[in-house]
């Protein structure tokens, strides 16, 4: 075989093995296509908490300058402690009547879960109406009925009226002080006896002269009273009442006064030796807080210095120091439990005894409390 045919033979081989590879490659099978990764699925929205839907029922104005402005307050501290987590509203001026009861009843049939009233006339309206409204709770400043959804709040005002009472017993040039009382529920007369308690321990000597009014807030009613009290030789005023009139009596007619439940200053300025104040901003946020987290149960509390709920300020400035002083030592002897003001021996107005030596008054007997102690004069109405 010659070089040609040899070169020939092997070309014919190359081109056979490119073919055979060609048909080969034709005749795989394709792999198919990796399938794409599924789209994660989105979890769901977590679904919008509601907030928790607040109302207050007021017995007075909001701008009375006292109680229901002392309440207010608190209500604001609600919305801002928590936010957009509640809603609050308030319905003002609620007479102690069917009236409460139709209201407060509204306030739950509007989807309110928490209801505050703000005074002891409500007490049994909103036992009536807790009763219907079962998933609801409610709260009653003041009284002493309670329910599986409704509890009792109040502060330890007379622990207040105490301090007012010894810078009144101080700064009296006469030693008769008046007290322009509301309605006469032992509330009102153990404010009105540890008023007198106060400023029997600077001057034993000190009377005190009382006139009601039997309401609330009636700012004529209170200036009248206020200004008998005044013709009658007080020259210091105290009241239990829920406006400034009593304070701007004092101011027209040259005598002095005190705030009451709020800071007053503004309304008698000449006048004013102090304000005995509430703070109910710590008690709403507990109780806020206990019904946002499900910890909120029936009970009673009564708040005072203790808790930050009562406070004497803006004591003027003629007030001697040596008394300015004496009440910062009452104010952390209460806040300590070192001092008590309802301690033996304390005389009723009759001579009898209503504690003996060294014994401290409980919560039960200050909140039965139906006499006047000695200095007081008259006698409790209806008593």
């Amino acid at each position: 075989m010659t070089d040609l045919q040899k070169r020939s033979l092997l070309k014919l081989a190359a081109l056979s093995a490119v073919a055979s590879a060609a048909l080969i490659g034709c005749g795989k099978k394709e792999e198919p296509a990796p399938a794409p990764a599924p789209a994660p699925v989105a979890a769901p929205a977590p679904a919008k908490v509601e907030p928790l839907k607040i109302a207050f029922a007021y017995v007075g104005p909001v701008g009375d300058g006292g109680w229901t402005f002392a309440h207010d307050n608190g209500r604001k501290a609600i919305e801002k402690e928590f936010g957009d987590k509640v809603v609050t509203s308030f319905v003002e001026k609620v007479p102690e009547s069917a009236d409460a009861e139709r209201v407060i009843r509204d306030m739950a049939s509007q989807g309110n879960k928490l209801i505050f009233g703000t005074t002891f006339g409500y007490m049994e309206p909103m036992l009536k109406v807790a009763a219907d409204f079962k998933d609801v709770k409610f709260e009653h400043a003041t009284g002493y009925k309670t329910a599986d959804n409704l509890r009792t709040y109040d502060s330890r005002t007379y622990e207040g009226a105490y301090m007012a009472g010894v810078i009144a017993g101080k700064m009296s040039k006469t030693g008769t002080l008046g007290v322009v009382g509301s309605v006469p529920i032992p509330e009102v007369v153990r404010n009105i006896n540890s008023f007198t308690l106060g400023a029997q321990s600077v001057n034993p000597k000190v009377k005190t002269k009382v006139v009601w009014v039997n309401e609330w807030f009636n700012p004529p009613k209170e200036t009248e009273a206020a200004t008998a009290l005044i013709n009658g030789g007080a020259d210091v005023l105290f009241q239990n009442t829920d406006s400034s009139a009593v304070l701007q009596t004092a101011e027209k007619m040259n005598k002095r006064a005190f705030g009451w439940d709020s800071d007053m200053t503004a309304y008698g300025p000449k006048a004013h030796l102090g304000s005995a104040v509430i703070n109910w901003g710590p008690y709403y946020v507990k109780a806020v807080r206990e019904a946002l987290e499900g910890k909120w149960a029936t009970g009673q509390a009564w708040w005072g210095v203790k808790e930050g709920a009562i406070d004497m300020v803006s004591i003027a400035a003629d007030v001697p120091d040596d008394t300015k002083k004496r009440i910062d030592e009452i104010k952390a002897g209460l806040k300590d439990g070192s001092f008590s003001i309802w301690k033996g021996p304390i005389m009723d107005n009759t001579g009898k005894e209503l504690i003996a030596k060294d014994v401290v008054a409980d919560d039960k007997f200050l909140g039965g409390l139906k006499t006047y102690v000695k200095g007081v004069e008259g006698k409790v109405p209806g008593n």
